[in-house]
């Protein structure tokens, strides 16, 4: 810790540090570039105003949808406005259907009025008008029990899960990472293979249940019932974690998260599963619990429901948003550090952690280092993507056209391999950086140690080699390249916001935005500043 400290203090004050290990120079930015990037960040800061115009204005930001495509040209033209060149919307090919919801109203109308807190699922067929109609319980394990259903289920509203118990809650649900947690990520070893690779079983076991789920909506389609109510799988309070639309297809075998992606257990937006659905909702599980159990004492509760959904056919295609500041140096200029986080988001809310925040820092993050009047010797690109909800395929379309991909097990480098120099993304809610995930590349280390030095009394100064999965930084680590996700505080992502009806603005962090937003600034500008590329994990045997 007193070592770690020390070179900290020390890098604060130094322009470069020779670095034995990689046989380069570690370049940290003169402090007065350091210093203005600091003040823009914190004293003319506009991520609020940018997020909020964002989610409260556009609103939810699912893929395919109207809001989607809104989001992703008024980025384009705000980073325009700015100043930022090469503004554009990326195609990344057909994805499928876009939806929205333009009416729903759901409520229990017997034997008294309740109103219940539920939310259509996305890609959901709309039902034909108001459906008023009993609410059954589908209490079926097997096949036998499914098969004591039949003829009682045509044009009634069925509960599809069990009654989900619920505990108080006994902790806090805004949480930050403990020194003691920073520790143990600081210490945690060189990752051993792929770290981030699921297994097989894993894989297998979850889409045995999908098969299980698909085997009962087939059920449920051939007997004719209405509608399908989901228990929200997780949450309390109110709250619903929102999700895509089942679809009443069984996948084959599941080797790769690839696979799993591409089943159509997560394809609800391809239209040639349209028959392969029923309206559907999510119900928070307070409510969906009382009516399990009023039907359990021999109540028979009638709801009224109306998702007046639409479709959208007219472009397939998805979009990623695109913009840059030019490189100035002639033999640099051609280089590139991506500055990414990923727009679309789930539709139950207005995506503000998830992934609102990550979008706005970064279109911060360019902007603080263009309003600062800095000349970066190297492009740095804005990349917002989208359909990363569904797979991440946004990003992953962006780094095949651009840098390479994967084929049997080798990598097959595009024309901008030998270009990239480092991706950064944000994605983990509103909380603070407090360092970052060198996805095993230690030959990072002694850039990153200098660059978080002027940032440790802020909380940011924890590197770790351990990878971290989940986001829009895999395709480009995949293929070898320097991708890297931040270290965040979680707030309360993984408790209370993360892809549920509480992922708002009111739960975004200001402060913590924008010490993310500038850090970011300064991690582009530095990288876009060396003599050479940021190292790769490959540079030493």
């Amino acid at each position: 810790m007193l070592r770690k400290r020390f070179i900290s203090s020390f890098l604060i004050c130094t322009f470069v540090l020779p670095s034995l290990a990689i046989g380069q120079t570690v370049y940290t930015a003169p402090k007065e570039a350091i210093d203005k990037i600091r003040d823009e960040g914190t004293n003319r800061s506009q991520v609020m105003q940018t997020l909020s115009y964002m989610t409260d204005v556009i609103g939810h930001r699912l893929t395919g949808s109207p809001s989607m495509k809104r989001a992703n040209e008024w980025t384009r033209d705000t980073m325009a406005k700015w100043g930022l060149q090469n503004a554009h919307l990326e195609s990344w090919g057909p994805f499928g259907r876009g939806w929205a919801v333009r009416k729903y109203s759901a409520s229990v109308v017997d034997p008294q009025f309740i109103s219940v807190i539920s939310y259509p699922r996305a890609w959901s067929p709309a039902t034909k008008g108001v459906i008023t109609s009993d609410v059954v319980h589908l209490e079926a394990k097997t096949p036998d029990e499914l098969n004591k259903y039949k003829g009682q289920l045509r044009g009634k509203i069925v509960l599809l899960n069990a009654e989900r118990s619920l505990k108080p809650i006994d902790r806090p649900l805004m949480t930050r990472i403990s020194d003691e947690e920073l520790a143990k990520l600081a210490s945690a070893p060189q990752p051993a293979g792929d770290a981030d690779a699921i297994p097989i079983e894993a894989l297998r076991s979850f889409a045995k249940s999908m098969n299980e789920s698909a085997r009962r909506l087939k059920f449920l389609i051939d007997e004719g019932a209405a509608v399908v109510v989901h228990n929200s799988g997780q949450g309390s309070g109110g709250t619903i974690f929102g999700d895509g639309a089942a679809v009443a297809i069984e996948t084959g075998d599941i080797k790769t998260i690839e696979e799993l992606f591409e089943s159509p257990a997560f394809q609800p937006q391809n239209k040639k599963y349209a028959s392969a659905m029923l309206p559907q909702i999510t119900m928070a599980t307070e409510d969906y619990n009382r009516l399990v159990r009023m039907i359990r004492l021999g109540e028979k509760p009638k709801m009224s429901i109306e998702i007046d959904s639409q479709y959208y056919d007219s472009d397939p295609n998805g979009y990623n948003t695109i913009a840059e500041i030019p490189g100035s140096d002639p033999k640099l200029k051609d280089e590139i550090v991506i500055l990414g986080a990923h727009l679309d988001s789930w539709h139950t809310s207005t995506g503000a952690t998830d992934n609102g925040a990550g979008s706005a820092a970064v279109m911060e993050a360019a902007r603080i280092v263009q309003a600062s009047g800095l000349k970066p010797r190297r492009t740095i690109r804005v990349a917002l993507w989208s359909g990363e909800e569904q797979g991440l395929y946004g990003s992953a379309a962006h780094v095949k056209q651009h840098f390479g991909e994967k084929k049997n097990g080798n990598i097959v480098k595009a024309a901008g391999y030998e270009k990239l120099s480092a991706y950064y993304n944000l994605d983990n809610g509103t909380g603070r950086i407090r360092g970052v995930y060198m996805q095993g590349n230690s030959n990072v280390r002694p850039f990153f140690e200098a660059w978080l030095a002027p940032f440790a009394n802020a909380g940011a100064k924890t590197l770790t080699l351990a990878n971290t999965g989940g986001t829009d930084h895999l395709p480009f680590d995949a293929i070898g390249l320097p991708g890297f996700q931040f270290i965040q505080d979680p707030a309360e992502y993984g408790t209370r916001t993360h892809h549920s009806n509480q992922d708002n603005f009111d739960r975004i962090l200001a402060d913590d935005l924008k010490q993310a937003s500038t850090i970011i600034a300064a991690f582009a500008y530095q990288t876009a500043m060396m003599d050479e590329r940021l190292p790769r994990e490959n540079l030493i045997p």
